[in-house]
């Protein structure tokens, strides 16, 4: 079975973008050395990650509140593991020994916080599928940020695709991730994990801890009340359906301009951010200036450039959008010329 086959056979059980990184880049380049997320902790004998991709329906970002995004997500990510375990169900009957990793886990071994045994963002980039968005999410030319990820690690050496050079987010000139985030949370190509966490795990582990914290000191008046709160409600629904204690706030998602799904059903609707204040416009500003100026920026050093685009933005989504507003057309035009023929006709 070689790579062609191998997409194919994804792309047939339902998986929307695969790619294929070595194993051997992926152990000569960790996304952070210090606690190294590669195949090769996990299985010396590892020789590919096949990389596997699930876009999430845009419909849901179109909805007044996260809870229909969280619920979905959760959704993509079952559909996304069963097309990984039944691609890995199908290289070893080939005699290929496979498994999935767990797209979403964390290894307190590494580090505190959400930090699994391999980083699925840097996978898909590594795998030719995206680049880093300002905010740090893979940006997939075809569906933006709006994606999900996970790997089949395999000792069948296939052929790696290409990681894309070119940056495929627009950068600091656009910067509606950080306009939209309500915890004030993206950095200069990088991200704060925990003002992050305030919105996008408002249930989340911490959240429970501290909350029977409090309870467990309360007296029994106190408790009664605390037994009727919107909190408890909250850790129950989260237990029962993971809306609000899985990690996901969809909000730098539904504003960020790449990919034909925004174009199709989001540009409309998010081209307001009310979120957006002048001190976050001054920052923005304060992000382009400093590369503008060349000046030293983290999230942009020797090491990351690797995953955000060593070439820079050239206008991908630009390019993108004239093919995606010329193929519209096309389809208007053959819809009509559909629709004239029928009345002649009649």
């Amino acid at each position: 079975m070689d790579a062609a086959a191998v997409k194919q056979l994804a792309k047939d059980l339902g998986a929307d973008l695969v790619g294929i990184a070595s194993a051997k880049t992926l152990n000569a380049f960790p996304p952070d050395p210090r606690w190294p997320q590669t195949p090769e902790r996990i299985s010396p004998y590892c020789k590919s990650v096949i990389v596997v991709v699930k876009r999430i329906p845009v419909g849901a970002f179109r909805c007044k509140t996260n809870v229909p995004v969280q619920y979905i997500d959760m959704l993509v990510l079952r559909k996304m593991d069963r097309i990984a375990y039944k691609l890995a169900e199908a290289l070893e009957r080939e005699g290929h020994p496979s498994f999935v990793t767990a797209a979403q886990e964390t290894d307190w071994n590494y580090k505190r916080a959400s930090y699994g045994r391999l980083s699925t963002r840097h996978l898909g980039i590594e795998a030719g599928l995206g680049t880093f968005g300002l905010e740090v999410n893979i940006l997939t030319p075809e569906f933006g940020p709006r994606v999900y990820l996970t790997g089949i690690l395999t000792e069948l050496e296939l052929e790696a695709d290409s990681p894309i050079t070119e940056q495929v987010c627009i950068g600091e000139s656009c910067s509606r991730c950080l306009y939209s985030c309500p915890s004030d949370a993206v950095l200069h190509f990088g991200i704060d994990k925990r003002a992050c966490a305030t919105e996008a795990q408002e249930f989340g582990f911490s959240t429970i801890i501290k909350f029977w914290e409090h309870f467990s000191k309360a007296s029994p008046d106190q408790q009664k009340k605390l037994a009727a709160d919107r909190e408890l409600f909250g850790f129950w629904q989260g237990l029962l359906r993971v809306v609000g204690s899985f990690g996901d706030c969809p909000r730098c998602l539904a504003v960020c301009p790449v990919g034909n799904d925004y174009h199709a059903h989001l540009a409309d609707i998010q081209k307001h951010i009310p979120e957006k204040t002048p001190e976050k416009i001054a920052k923005a500003q304060g992000y382009k200036d400093a590369r503008k100026s060349g000046a030293e920026v983290a999230g942009l050093n020797d090491w990351n450039k690797r995953w955000v685009g060593p070439e820079g933005y050239k206008g991908m989504v630009a390019r993108q959008l004239q093919a995606f507003k010329k193929e519209q057309a096309a389809r208007a035009t053959a819809a009509a010329t559909a629709g004239a023929d029928t009345v002649e006709k009649e």
